[in-house]
Formats: structure tokens, C-alpha cells, sequence
């Protein structure tokens, strides 16, 4: 009979964080697949647990998994971790996990800290709906346009940084939103130094400036316009429009569509209010 799998949830950052379930499987299993073996160590030292480890991150998921696979069919089980939280968001896993399956393997989920929840709830933003975005591309060109996207974004969007790239991932969110857009921003979730705060983009850009630790950041969708509220002067949605394409990173279509996102809009309206025609933008 074929071991079972276990996607295992641990930490983000506070140690008493795991559930008794998470470590009694640890205890359990024959072996344990982290992200790094050495994080992982850290919480197996902590609760007394030996189970041996073996390394499974992005770079040699691909090569390990077939060995792991035999094992799971020989009988043992065996659980997946990553560095914190839960494997398979924004984390490796995901060419195990779907292998395990299509193999007829069983694989149950052992849940528990989770940064997008952690920062959900103590930030206290009205969000009826959210999505989870992961990672913002690396590239300069394409992280901007993906930031832009969020303008027209009518759900509570999440997403992660790293602290390399935080400044300026706000410093272009700014940019695609407007600087003075109110956001959350959650640092070191669970840890000694734990923030979560809630500013305008352009006081978070410089609160940040040196940053340390993992980010969270949640942008709550535009404030809806009440039906009859005046649209924008024409010169005003000139003027954003402007500074969406001179950077050369929007293309004019791109441009409108954030525009009329920002301003809850259609695009169509916004070609009237611009006297522009469609076929042309």
C-alpha cells in the first residue's frame, strides 16, 4: 500500500505558530522534503523532532520528485514543507504534488499559518472578495504594467515583495494608482518586529526606505463613485493619461484602460470624455 503525502504548513515567523497535527506528522512520516533544510532544522530542533530531510526547492523539484515518488509507493509517507507557510503558495511543490497525484498517491493538506490570512485579518480592510496575486514579475518593464493592471482591480488584491524590491515596487504602484492611494503594508508578520501599516503610497515609499524582512501588501479596490458624482475635468484625465504613457512602459491603450479602472469608468466613456475615437487608441 502507497505512503500518504503530506503538504505540511508551518511558521511564518513565531515558532508556537505550528498546529499539534503539523508536528505530530513530522514526528511521523519517514522523511521530510523542505525548501531549505536548514530553516526547516530550526523548527525540528525546537519540538525535538529527528526525522531526516531532504532538500526540494524550485531548482531540483523536476529531478527529486521520481525518487520521492518511489518512496511514497514503497509504503513510506512523507511530508513537504517549505521555508514558512504553506508549500505551493508562491512556494515550491506544486511538480510533487501534481506527480503524487496523477500516480493515483493520496495527498492531504495539513493547514495552518498562512501571511495572506495573517495580514488579511489584522488589517481590517473592507474586503468582501480578494485575490492573491503572488509576486510581482522581477523585470522593471513588466512589474509596471502588472501594477497597472491593479487600477482596474475590483477586488482587495494581496500580494508578496521581497525587501530588495520593495521601495521601488511602491514607488511604480504609486505611479499606476496615484501616490496618495491609502494601502497595507505587512512586515515580518508573527516576528519580534512585526508591522502592518496603513498609509498613502508616497509615506510608505519612504517608511520603507531601507526595508528588512518579507512583505505583505494589500491594495484595497478604488472607493466605488456614486453614479451621479461629475467625472473628472477633461484636462485632468489628459494630465494622468500623460503621466501613464511618457515613461514608455503603458502604451496608450494600456493607459486608458488604467485610467478608466482609476476613475470607475468604462473605456468607451472615457474616449467621450476625451473626444477620441476608439479605433484610433
Amino acid at each position: 500500500m502507497a505512503g500518504i503525502l503530506y503538504v505540511v504548513a508551518t511558521p511564518i515567523g513565531n515558532l508556537e505558530d505550528v498546529t499539534l497535527r503539523a508536528l505530530r506528522i513530522l514526528r511521523e512520516v519517514s522523511l521530510i522534503a523542505a525548501e531549505d533544510t536548514r530553516r526547516t532544522a530550526r523548527l525540528l530542533q525546537h519540538y525535538s523532532i529527528s526525522t531526516r530531510t531532504t532538500s526540494l526547492h524550485a531548482h531540483n523539484e523536476r529531478e527529486k520528485t521520481p525518487q520521492i515518488l518511489d518512496r511514497l509507493r514503497a509504503g513510506e509517507s512523507i511530508a513537504l514543507v517549505s521555508d514558512a507557510g504553506t508549500p505551493l503558495i508562491s512556494d515550491p511543490g506544486r511538480t510533487l504534488v501534481s506527480a503524487a497525484r496523477d500516480a493515483g498517491i493520496r495527498v492531504e493538506a495539513i493547514p495552518g499559518p498562512s501571511a495572506v490570512m495573517a495580514a488579511l485579518s489584522s488589517a481590517g480592510l473592507e474586503a468582501p472578495e480578494f485575490v492573491f496575486l503572488g509576486f510581482p514579475p522581477t523585470r522593471s518593464k513588466d512589474r509596471t504594467v502588472w501594477l497597472l493592471s491593479l487600477a482596474g482591480e475590483p477586488r482587495l488584491a494581496v500580494f508578496f515583495e521581497a525587501p530588495h524590491r520593495i521601495r521601488r515596487t511602491l514607488t511604480d504602484l504609486g505611479g499606476a494608482l496615484g501616490a496618495d492611494r491609502v494601502i497595507a503594508v505587512g512586515r515580518e508578520l508573527t516576528k519580534a518586529h512585526e508591522e502592518l501599516v496603513i498609509r498613502p503610497i508616497y509615506q510608505l515609499v519612504e517608511q520603507f526606505a531601507e526595508p528588512k524582512g518579507e512583505f505583505t501588501v494589500l491594495v484595497p479596490p478604488r472607493p466605488v463613485v456614486e453614479a451621479d458624482a461629475a467625472p473628472p475635468p477633461t484636462a485632468q484625465l489628459r494630465s494622468e493619461l500623460g503621466e501613464l504613457t511618457n515613461n514608455g512602459v503603458a502604451s496608450r491603450r494600456q493607459a486608458l484602460k488604467v485610467l478608466a479602472g482609476r476613475h470607475r469608468m468604462t473605456v468607451n466613456e472615457l474616449y467621450r470624455l476625451l473626444d477620441e475615437d476608439p479605433e484610433l487608441g
